[in-house]
């Protein structure tokens, strides 16, 4: 088994903000021993481990890697806990279990990710959050240290990208927008990620899967800017409506057979209900009442759908979806949201009192 001592002194060292040189004059070491240490090109000399482990205060078990296997895999219980109470918008539940976690394993940047990430979430207003508002006051501090945190030490550069662009939003939603900008600038454009070179580097059995990956991670960008154009109306209500179609017909495009079971999952009751709000303000009764149907036949199907399933298209390849995945700060059903809060929309106002518009209210 390779030992990781080097690598568990250069995320210490980081954390005590010393560096290199520092820490081998307070070990009496020359500089290039501990560059070699940390480059994994030797270990240190084993009467010097209780002296490291001192300086640091923690066991020489931890400094040589010994109990990372046992922490890997408790980590990976409490993560999957926090996934279970975040799939049905258990947010309190998310924050007790994220902070027990780091409680017990404080330099560990998954947990404190996730602590990050669920008193984010606590301040969401979309939810059924009664304290959302206080909850912007109450943790705004404790969410701006665990990002700023993540961002200098952590050396996973997935948990640290992700945390930082998390921050620059949190400081957005604060008011904040030219440090949340100032932030989200120092991200990698698109155009120098992973995805975009890899594909040149690897095996030919390797391209279709690869590819494949390429063109989901790819929709998810394009449904968020489509979202982004009508979440924002930010185009005239019947060039919306053309926006709407795009995006079904896309989905439709990709996914093929598994169109339907893309629809549930995806919870597209959402994009129906609010794609019904466009005809509502148009007055255009009758197209509304049809969206409005098929968003209740969604929300049906999503709060009735199974633990998991696999679908597959020719574009997209296989996928399996899994209800646990599901992320929401709503403990609501589907059908009370869309019953209590999408439909409850002054757009809808006009059609209220109709037999059609009552009659989906009692589907749901």
């Amino acid at each position: 088994m390779k030992l990781q001592i080097g690598q568990v002194i250069k995320s210490l060292r980081k954390e005590r903000e010393i560096t290199q040189e520092e820490l081998a004059e307070i070990l009496g070491v020359s500089f290039q021993s501990v560059s070699r240490w940390e480059l994994g090109v030797c270990y240190p000399d084993m009467e010097l481990l209780p002296v490291i482990a001192d300086y640091f205060q923690i066991t020489v078990d931890k400094l040589i890697g010994v109990e990372k296997s046992m922490e890997e895999t408790k980590v990976q219980q409490i993560l999957s806990l926090f996934q279970e109470a975040l799939s049905i918008g258990d947010v309190d539940a998310c924050i007790t279990i994220a902070r027990e976690g780091v409680s017990e394993y404080p330099n560990n940047y998954a947990l404190l990710n996730k602590l990050m990430y669920a008193l984010f979430l606590s301040t969401d207003d979309t939810g059924n959050i009664p304290d959302w508002k206080e909850n912007m006051q109450k943790y705004d501090s404790e969410i701006i240290a665990l990002g700023e945190r993540i961002m200098k030490y952590c050396p996973d550069q997935n948990i640290r990208l992700e945390a930082t662009a998390r921050l620059g939003f949190h400081h957005c939603e604060m008011g904040r927008k030219t440090q949340g900008r100032a932030i989200m600038e120092t991200l990698p454009p698109q155009k120098l990620c992973r995805e975009t070179h890899m594909w040149w580097a690897l095996k030919e059995e390797e391209k279709l899967d690869f590819t494949r990956a390429q063109i989901r991670d790819a929709y998810t960008n394009l449904s968020a800017g489509l979202y982004n154009m009508t979440y924002g109306r930010l185009l005239p209500d019947k060039e919306l409506i053309t926006v709407y179609e795009k995006m079904i017909e896309l989905d439709k495009w990709l996914y093929d057979e598994a169109y339907e079971t893309h629809k549930i999952y995806d919870y597209d009751a959402q994009l129906f209900c609010a794609f019904a709000r466009v005809y509502a303000r148009l007055n255009m009764q009758e197209e509304c009442l049809v969206q409005l149907r098929l968003a209740a036949k969604y929300a049906v199907a999503f709060d009735n759908r199974p633990d998991s399933t696999e679908t597959d298209s020719l574009l997209m390849g296989k996928q399996k979806w899994q209800s646990k995945l599901w992320e929401t700060t709503d403990s609501r059903t589907c059908k009370e949201i869309m019953r209590d809060t999408w439909m409850a929309h002054k757009d809808f106002d006009g059609i209220r009192d109709s037999a059609e518009f009552q009659k989906i209210l009692n589907l749901l």
